[in-house]
């Protein structure tokens, strides 16, 4: 099975037909999705200007995407390195027990759903590299009040999403499950208020 650098290099093969250089594209994503596949997949749709369904796209446009994925890739990758530095760290110290941003991270793994967005059709508008920058900072800062990635504080508690965990605070403003350890107790907390206020309505 193909790893994202070989899909990445059939993406950027001049030799190969526009099919199989859209379907590689396709294939990184299963590597690599910070919004899901689905989501990921209309994010580079519509920044690079491709249709979902389009055959025969611009390669030009097929190559941009790949370089945006790369970068965000890259960026994650780099956390993923320094986050098993400090668990090993930790361990040795003792600190057997891991904390919240551990088990979130477990789930993350790979750079799967990193920033879930379980609408498609809704994920934040700036490039990828930028959004994993904004939340990995949020990971390696004090909790905070608002969405990490555009700063929102309108979060609503959502149910039944296909991701694990499957219910958590998605902001309204660009759609991703924000994760629970970049958040203030206040902030989860109103999060959940807030839709048990909507369900009673």
């Amino acid at each position: 099975m193909a790893g994202f650098r070989s899909l990445a290099r059939q993406v950027r093969d001049q030799r190969c037909d526009l099919a199989l250089r859209r379907y590689s594209l396709r294939k990184c994503l299963e590597r690599f999705a910070p919004y899901g596949h689905r989501a990921t997949w209309d994010h580079l749709c519509v920044t690079w200007g491709f249709g979902p369904e389009d055959r025969s796209p611009d390669p030009r446009r097929l190559v941009g995407a790949v370089a945006e994925l790369e970068q965000a890739r890259e960026i994650w990758l780099r956390y993923e390195v320094a986050f098993a530095q400090r668990r090993r760290r930790e361990k040795h110290d003792g600190l057997r027990r891991p904390g919240s941003v551990d088990d979130w991270h477990r789930r993350t793994w790979g750079g799967f759903g990193i920033a879930w967005c379980d609408d498609p059709r809704v994920h934040p508008a700036d490039p990828l590299p930028e959004v994993l920058r904004r939340l990995i900072g949020a990971l390696e800062r004090e909790p905070g009040r608002s969405c990490p990635v555009c700063g929102d504080e309108d979060l609503a508690w959502r149910h039944g999403m296909n991701h694990e965990p499957s219910s958590g605070p998605v902001c309204v403003g660009c759609g991703i499950l924000v994760p629970l350890p970049v958040l203030t107790p206040e902030a989860v907390e109103t999060a959940r208020r807030g839709r048990r206020q909507l369900a009673a309505v």
